[in-house]
């Protein structure tokens, strides 16, 4: 855990129609003194999304330079999924492609603005990275519930995603990009 960090647990009831994922979640995310809480709230939800077996947080989130802010290790410790958050560069996103199985981006950021930034960039298999974005002010809503504790439900159909976070409800659709 990063010096200076601030600790949030989240009780989550997953529910992703979708991917066919239903889990009951106890996290302790550390979010750094140099992270926003959107960010952190993008990576809880990023969490979320791509749950699956080996599923962790990078170490020392924003602060790693050698590790995502989440990822996937198979049993013989291996990275086998590298999800990003934010506004990687495209070195850094193209490292992590040639490194696990597969990669994604979830931003809270302009998702135009980000794959602008990418244009004309060596990114290994970028026509395979998801970029995913959320509707316009959505995880400014989402922070405005947050605090040190939290009880979260995340349920997801048909890539729409509702989220209760702490007795106030909302939800999205999660838009997905592709970088090539």
């Amino acid at each position: 855990m990063a010096i200076g960090a601030t600790i949030h647990t989240f009780e989550v009831q997953l529910a992703d129609v979708d991917r066919g994922v239903y889990e009951e979640l106890s996290l302790r995310v550390a979010r750094h003194p140099s992270e926003t809480d959107s960010f952190m709230m993008t990576r809880v939800l990023a969490y979320c999304l791509e749950h699956e077996e080996g599923i962790v947080f990078g170490a020392g989130g924003v602060s790693s330079t050698e590790e995502p802010a989440v990822l996937v290790r198979d049993l013989t410790g291996r990275i086998t999924a590298w999800i990003e958050i934010g506004a990687p560069d495209a070195q850094r996103l193209h490292f992590g492609s040639k490194l696990a199985d597969r990669a994604a981006v979830y931003t809270h950021r302009d998702p135009a603005k980000l794959l602008a930034s990418w244009e004309g960039k060596t990114i290994h298999r970028a026509e395979s990275i998801p970029l995913r974005s959320f509707d316009a002010g959505y995880i400014d809503t989402a922070v405005n519930e947050l605090s040190r504790r939290n009880t979260m439900t995340v349920s997801v159909t048909e890539q729409q995603l509702y989220l209760e976070l702490n007795g106030a409800s909302n939800d999205t659709r999660i838009h997905e990009h592709r970088l090539a």
